[in-house]
């Protein structure tokens, strides 16, 4: 029995003699990426009292955890040894708690959770193990690294860290795929150790870091070239020193076609920080599309929204929706359906006061927001997803089929006049409501604004002249290097007169469009650079570097 289950028995209570109503899941939070999680783990995140994990297991796992779930680790309850997450586990099982223990990759390969296991099965508390992706499968994956061949090469894992002698004699006499777990300090020892036990040292070997993130990187060498090849590069270790480094050596399959298997380095824009002057909520489509592109969004909100100076209009607006008042209503934006829908909690109304009239919405993101409120839209534009492509669908006033001839549009204080000039030419009375004002928001903090100025980001979305001119205001002009895409001339006007260079304009005024545009930029960089055999690097990247100040 090891030392730490020892320890954990040792401090059971006097007198126990049956089991606990405790549970503890161990759960394996895979080598980095959050989408790897299982929906097995998803479901013991969602369910658990507490959370017991490491700042590496903890970062993939917190969004799927419920609010109220303890993690006593983050809150500094005790310092991140495997004794003291297990004196956790144990204490939180004891009391009743539904445990999750988070481990990075997969429980099965971790043998202080082993450990752990054993002393709960002692004391008779329930467990179960929830697997994870093994750093060693799922970051050759990820590298574009196939570990069988159609011959069926055999594969062997080795952990650097605690491969004796005979381990290397073994695999070094083999001619198995050797799929090593290291560190970067490692790499060209362990490359040395397989030469002197008999591989060749033109034997190819594939060595990646921080694998599965965007911060993924991998270098093709042979053992007797590696170390070169990574001090040309300038690899430096990852900020995540503990996180294990890959290194594939294989005479076939393993390495052979790497280049077109890579399917996850190669994305149109793979490890760029894209800077998203919207809020999370605003953001949220926009960035999962940038993130499929291998992006690196961050959200930035460059206006806040405030309730209109004088309510009396929205008042009565919101009194003449429910008492008939209105053939239709238009929501310009997900602004307008949340102040809508915080009057409508005001006076105690809910989604059935849309009951009898008629819903538009601008586009897809506002229609979202509205079934989440649950209204189902009767209207959005089946082309531009704008006031003009709402106009385009909108059908004239009949006073035979249209009883009331009357629309509600609430929307910002400062939004155009293009909706109202439109439906009154169509022979609709529309009453012009201001349900939000919007002001600029507060400067972000001052990492953030360093980034901007100084060229930490690769790339700014700009959705409006407003967000051009609200973030150069409150946040400085981006650096030169920073790539400007933005979402129609107007908005490209804008950033232009700000003294900004603008690299990309999207085909139509659709945040959709703009970050496909900014994704097809970004293959065409790749593609020249392939072409011209350079290596490919971020714009940030090709910042100029600050010099160091010299030292007497």
């Amino acid at each position: 029995m090891s030392p730490t289950a020892a320890r954990i028995l040792a401090a059971q209570p006097a007198g126990h003699s049956g089991p606990y109503q405790g549970h503890v899941t161990f759960l394996g939070a895979g080598p980095g990426d959050p989408g790897l999680l299982t929906l097995r783990a998803v479901e013991a995140l969602a369910r658990a009292d507490v959370l017991v994990a490491e700042p590496r297991a903890y970062d993939v796992v917190r969004a799927h955890l419920r609010p109220g779930t303890d993690t006593p680790l983050q809150n500094g309850a005790l310092a991140t040894t495997a004794s003291d997450a297990a004196d956790l586990v144990m204490r939180a099982a004891r009391s009743g708690k539904r445990v999750v223990r988070a481990v990075a990759g997969d429980p099965g390969m971790d043998t202080d959770a082993t450990a752990d296991m054993l002393a709960l099965a002692a004391e008779g508390i329930t467990f179960e193990v929830v697997p994870g992706i093994a750093h060693a499968v799922g970051v050759a994956a990820y590298a574009g690294v196939p570990l069988r061949d159609p011959e069926g090469t055999d594969v062997r894992f080795v952990d650097a860290a605690t491969a004796d002698e005979r381990c290397w004699t073994e695999v070094g006499a083999s001619d198995a795929t050797v799929v090593v777990s290291a560190v970067l300090e490692t790499v060209a020892g362990t490359a040395a150790r397989l030469i002197s036990s008999g591989r060749k040292p033109d034997t190819p070997v594939s060595v990646t870091i921080a694998g599965t993130t965007t911060r993924q990187r991998t270098w093709s060498a042979t053992l007797g070239t590696v170390e070169r090849t990574l001090k040309s590069a300038k690899v430096l270790p990852s900020p995540e020193g503990d996180r294990p480094v890959i290194a594939v050596v294989g005479e076939r399959g393993a390495n052979a076609r790497r280049d077109e298997l890579a399917w996850f380095e190669s994305k149109p824009l793979f490890g760029w920080k894209v800077l998203v002057p919207r809020t999370k909520e605003q953001a949220a489509s926009l960035s999962e599309q940038l993130r499929s592109y291998g992006a690196v969004p961050s959200e930035v909100p460059t206006i806040a929204v405030e309730p209109p100076r004088t309510p009396q209009q929205m008042d009565r607006a919101v009194k003449g929706l429910v008492t008939g008042r209105y053939e239709w209503i238009a929501f310009t934006s997900v602004n307008a359906v949340r102040a809508i829908r915080e009057k409508f909690e005001e006076y105690g109304l809910d989604a059935r006061a849309f009951a009898g009239i008629k819903v538009a919405a601008v586009g897809e993101q506002t229609a979202r927001a509205l079934i989440d409120f649950g209204v189902r839209p009767d209207l959005v534009p089946s082309g531009e997803q704008s006031a003009a492509g709402l106009l385009e669908d909108w059908p004239p006033y009949d006073p035979v089929f249209d009883p009331i001839d009357r629309v509600f549009l609430p929307r910002a204080d400062i939004a155009t006049e293009t909706l109202v000039a439109g439906l009154v030419e169509m022979g609709w009375e529309v009453d012009d409501v201001t349900a939000y004002r919007t002001v600029r928001a507060s400067p972000p903090p001052a990492e953030t604004r360093e980034a901007i100025k100084g060229g930490g980001f690769d790339a700014v979305l700009f959705t409006s002249s407003s967000t051009v001119r609200n973030l150069v205001g409150i946040a400085g002009k981006p650096h030169n290097v920073t790539v400007i895409a933005c979402i129609g001339p107007a908005t490209a006007k804008t950033a232009q007169e700000h003294g900004l260079r603008v690299d990309v304009l999207a085909p139509e005024p659709s945040v959709h469009a703009l970050a496909e545009a900014l994704a097809q930029y970004g293959e065409q960089r790749r593609a020249a650079a392939l072409e011209a055999g350079e290596v490919l690097k971020r714009p940030s990247e090709k910042r100029p570097q600050r010099r160091r100040a010299r030292t007497s």
